[in-house]
């Protein structure tokens, strides 16, 4: 038996949802306030302060908690709590509200979701509240970058009220609150409830941790999957959370429950772990399961974690006394085929043979239409998978060249448009620069603020085509290499980016110009003419370099097509045996 018996369903919760009469009433008072559209992030939070998820917490915090809680993960009265809850705005906002007034806080549609009466408003000092917060101010932390990529400085403190909940069209049946949660715990007669943490497709070997740290707690299990934000390159929860109502079915029926959780995750491994435990507690649950590395955001550029491998165990450990939820650690688990079964890293006996699959090998695996082996998942989350992962050949992508007017982009882009049309099998779009200024941007100039808004129109425009499986051909100058990477983010996030940098020299390009440009910039009668008055950012990360000078429009085209098939882009499609023997089986 465990050596001690939590009390279940965690302590008191704060409840911010204000009655019929007094919503109104805010709703009414609201039409003279000033309102701040909620980032992702923050709805996210909004939401766990208003159902009580953040439980003891009752608004956005002010410096006063803010300074302590990063320093020492303490509130200033003295609470244990891990994580700062902000209200991040930019400057210009922040000088325009005054401590003592009232601010409607609302959803991307304009909808009022709470009221927040100021008490006080400050600028932080990003770079050492990252160090202090995360353990290091390294960009290559998801985490980090994340939390330092942005002008909003200032933050509002205060208590909110909430009007409404946010709202969710998505798996609403899941979507229990900490009250509900604990009314069903007390309906299925659950004295004792231990957490799985997740923010990927459940596999083989988190089952077994599951059921093995169940067993362990003598608990029965909630599955409790995060579906706010998480970190780049994530599975998306739509995909995640199909996998896990597949996957039931492989779980005891009377002592397993799925729902999920709306927290947006800042990937700061230990303080994290001890947070989301917190959330727990507040959840109702007795007992948390921590494993390796636990909300780690991986390895830095040298390949170093930036997390201990049990830190965030021994954390919570620490204090698991004080906040009231036992810890269930538990590691790595390998598969070792001679003995069918999953073993601890640590505890495979010498010369065991072992086999394990890592998210990267699982996304190549995924990107080439290779096997998903039956040992390592389950049939029905690899089918799920495949269905929003096809492989390269299926997948959406874009081709964004980027040069001086004159090295060739629209050339050259017109021979793979004409090339892509001809091989067909999915649609293309050309994106050129002049004609996304005659038709998206036509009020826009050419200073470094508007030729920005221009990329950014144009990336938007290829993620879409790219995220619906078509092909998008950009030709802009994109002289800056800041939001090119923003642009390649956007796009990575939803199928295959190709950077293609025109690199034929300025003097070439000069001496291409049929319509004057370049002697007109010369001249100054053209202001912020790229690589006259303006600079141009040369890529130090494009996958083609391409110099028109020594190659035809036809070579160039044929350079990016032996790229793309290399890349597993375009050619023909390999598929699985368990594809294969689908296909088949349906024909027959």
């Amino acid at each position: 038996m465990p050596s001690r018996l939590v009390k279940p369903y965690g302590g008191p919760l704060v409840n911010l949802y204000s009655s019929d009469e007094r919503t109104e009433e805010l709703r009414q008072d609201s039409r003279d306030w000033p309102s701040w559209d909620l980032t992702a992030r923050q709805i996210c939070d909004l939401e766990l302060l208003l159902n009580g998820g953040f439980s003891p917490l009752t608004g956005f915090m002010t410096q006063k908690d803010y300074e302590p809680v990063c320093q020492n993960m303490r509130l200033a009265d003295g609470v244990f709590w891990p994580m700062p809850i902000t209200l991040d705005v930019p400057e210009k906002f922040a000088k325009d509200v005054k401590p003592g007034s009232r601010l409607a806080l609302r959803d991307p549609e304009g909808v009022m979701i709470a009221a927040m009466t100021v008490q006080d408003v400050w600028q932080s000092d990003p770079e050492a509240d990252a160090e202090a917060i995360f353990g290091t101010a390294d960009r290559h932390h998801s985490g980090v970058d994340t939390y330092l990529s942005t002008d909003r400085t200032w933050h509002i403190g205060g208590p909110v009220d909430g009007v409404q909940r946010p709202v969710h069209y998505d798996y609403r049946i899941l979507r229990m609150s900490p009250d509900e949660l604990r009314a069903e715990f007390i309906r299925r007669g659950w004295r004792r409830v231990v957490a799985f943490q997740t923010r990927n497709p459940l596999h083989r070997a988190h089952r077994e941790i599951a059921l093995q740290a169940a067993s362990e707690a003598e608990a029965n299990l909630l599955i409790h999957p995060v579906v706010g934000r998480t970190q780049p390159g994530d599975v998306d929860h739509y995909t995640r959370v199909r996998c896990y109502k597949a996957i039931m079915r492989h779980f005891p029926q009377h002592t397993t429950k799925l729902a999920l959780l709306p927290l947006a995750m800042r990937m700061a491994g230990p303080r994290e772990a001890v947070w989301h435990a917190i959330i727990r507690r507040n959840y109702g649950c007795s007992h948390f399961i921590v494993g390796r590395d636990h909300a780690g955001p991986g390895v830095d550029a040298e390949g170093k974690p930036y997390y201990g491998p049990y830190e965030a165990q021994e954390l919570l450990k620490k204090h698991e006394e004080e906040l009231g939820i036992t810890m269930v650690p538990f590691k790595n688990m390998v598969y070792a085929p001679d003995l069918d079964k999953y073993l601890p890293s640590d505890d495979v006996p010498p010369g065991t043979r072992t086999l394990t699959i890592s998210g990267t090998e699982l996304r190549q695996r995924l990107s080439e239409g290779r096997e998903i082996p039956g040992w390592f998942t389950f049939p029905e989350v690899a089918h799920e998978l495949r269905a929003t992962h096809p492989p390269r050949v299926r997948q959406g992508f874009s081709v964004f060249f980027t040069g001086l007017s004159g090295s060739g982009k629209s050339t050259v882009a017109n021979v793979l448009l004409a090339k892509m049309l001809e091989m067909g099998g999915r649609p293309v779009t050309l994106l050129d620069g002049d004609i996304v200024r005659t038709n998206l941007s036509s009020e826009l100039g050419f200073s470094k603020e508007h030729r920005d808004i221009n990329i950014r129109r144009i990336g938007y425009v290829a993620s879409e085509i790219t995220k619906n499986g078509g092909i998008a051909i950009c030709a802009p100058i994109a002289p800056y290499d800041q939001v090119r990477k923003q642009v390649r983010k956007a796009i990575t996030d939803t199928g295959g980016f190709i950077l293609v940098h025109m690199s034929t020299a300025l003097q070439v390009c000069e001496s291409r110009d049929r319509k004057g440009l370049y002697a007109k910039a010369r001249a100054g009668i053209i202001k912020e003419f790229t690589g006259i008055s303006d600079p141009y950012d040369i890529p130090q990360d494009a996958e083609v370099t391409l110099d028109t000078a020594d190659l035809s429009p036809e070579e160039s085209a044929q350079a990016i097509l032996l790229y793309l098939e290399k890349q597993g882009y375009i050619g023909p499609e390999r598929r699985s045996g368990a594809e294969l023997l689908e296909s088949t089986s349906s024909r027959s």
